[in-house]
């Protein structure tokens, strides 16, 4: 086979470029079958197509809140997604405080007005819409952190919320034994 001898050699095998210098036989287009950009091809061959493309991205819209996404980097998605799921979560416990303060306030209404009930009603409500403020306050500090390469903050209101439910349970058993007795 013979190859335009243009000077170009393998410096490791001596072989013409695109050439194997086992064989001497053709490899392939290589560098030297390619003809240089801005010249016609070599008469006899087939001219390769133009290379395609994209078009530029259209700029993305500005997220909102700009005090989460103004800083840092795009994260990976799956971190920003757990962090979202993690938000959700932290709403369902706030709306299941809030449901459980209008059920016992509801209950309260239904019976001997005892204060306890309302009071503890009231505490639960009171609480869902904290909670439902930390979630959002957690999922922006936490969101924070991730696009700017930081370790995420430490949890500071779990320890509170277990505290308060294990001292509400406690407070709504010693009513009901009271009530029992």
């Amino acid at each position: 086979m013979s190859t335009p001898d243009d000077g170009s050699r393998d410096a490791r095998t001596g072989a013409a470029r695109g050439e194997d210098a086992a064989t001497g036989r053709g490899t392939g287009p290589g560098p030297a079958a390619a003809p240089a950009p801005g010249t016609a091809p070599a008469p006899g061959t087939a001219a390769a197509p133009a290379p395609r493309t994209a078009p530029a991205p259209a700029p993305a819209p500005a997220r909102r809140p700009a005090s989460v996404y103004g800083v840092g980097t795009e994260p990976d998605a799956r971190f920003s997604l757990a962090n979202e799921r993690t938000a959700l979560a932290w709403l369902r416990t706030a709306l299941g405080l809030v449901a459980g303060g209008v059920g016992l306030a509801s209950l309260a209404s239904l019976t001997d007005p005892h204060v306890v009930v309302d009071v503890v009603a009231a505490l639960a409500c009171v609480t869902g819409g904290l909670v439902a403020l930390y979630a959002l306050r957690r999922w922006r500090a936490n969101e924070r952190a991730l696009r700017l390469g930081r370790p995420l903050p430490v949890p500071g209101a779990l320890p509170t919320l277990v505290a308060g439910v294990v001292l509400l349970g406690l407070l709504l058993a010693a009513f009901a034994l009271g009530r029992a007795v």
